[in-house]
């Protein structure tokens, strides 16, 4: 039993780490009356997922002063912004969107953003710069 438990565990942490927040968990039994763990992402297959545009990006910026940087030179087409970042962080980035009417993405963590982005730690935003 610990060993399932151990399994269950880190089926439970990796589809955390794919799906953030969009997933749900559902514990069933088999016709055996064994338990069986069901990851099911709460995505809806008919709307864009947030980070599907910024994945793909030939180029992007990564951090706030990148990202400030490219909206003022008017070469950021969409801005993300994290929930759970420090908002004298994020501030002056909005602040710029607004500013220059580019759109802008709130997406719930940096730690979503950063590995979206490919780095290891959090990212309170980033903008995409080239498709």
């Amino acid at each position: 039993i610990k060993q399932g438990f151990v399994i269950i565990c880190k089926a439970i942490k990796l589809a955390i780490y794919e799906f953030g927040n969009n997933i749900d968990f559902k514990l069933t039994n088999d016709m055996r009356g064994a338990m069986i763990l069901k990851c099911v992402s709460t995505w809806r297959e008919d709307l864009p997922l947030p980070f599907e545009r910024l994945k793909r990006a030939r180029k992007k910026t990564v951090g706030t002063k990148q990202t400030i940087k490219a909206v003022q030179k008017g070469q950021a087409k969409v801005v993300y912004v994290a929930r759970d970042a420090d908002a004298h962080v994020v501030e002056p980035v909005i602040r710029a969107c607004r500013e220059n009417n580019i759109p802008l993405i709130q997406v719930e963590s940096m730690r979503e953003l950063g590995r979206v982005c490919g780095i290891a730690v959090g990212c309170a935003s980033a903008s995409i710069t080239e498709e």
